[in-house]
């Protein structure tokens, strides 16, 4: 199963378990529990649903593993030409990450795993 959710202006795919970077949440601790309610689309192999614009009554719950992560360093520089003018500046992006615990979807069917099938393989 898998969903696309909305965090900010960003989407996200994604599925129970998975770890993911999402904006900087202040003053939340690492073990909290986040709940995304803009579920665009959610898919659970058998049928899928399509949110317009997200899905009613479909939650993502996730756990903080770390609260505050940075990202990678941007530099970047000014440089004016002939006047021995110049500007340095950088800037490094916060982010939370989070491990998706559940993704609910009200109606959704989801399908059964043959175990069979993933023994053999």
């Amino acid at each position: 199963m898998f969903a696309i959710i909305e965090d900010g202006s960003r989407q996200h795919i994604v599925r129970e378990g998975g770890v993911l970077k999402v904006d900087y949440r202040a003053g939340i601790e690492k073990g909290a529990t986040l709940t995304f309610d803009r579920v665009l689309l959610a898919s659970g192999g058998a049928e899928s649903q399509v949110g317009r614009p997200s899905i009613d009554g479909a939650t993502v719950e996730t756990e903080v593993l770390m609260p505050t992560e940075k990202g990678v360093k941007l530099e970047i520089q000014k440089i004016r030409r002939r006047k021995n003018s110049r500007r340095h500046t950088g800037h490094r992006q916060k982010y939370t990450v989070v491990r998706v615990r559940s993704i609910s979807v009200p109606g959704l069917k989801v399908a059964e795993q043959n175990e069979t099938a993933t023994a053999d393989a």
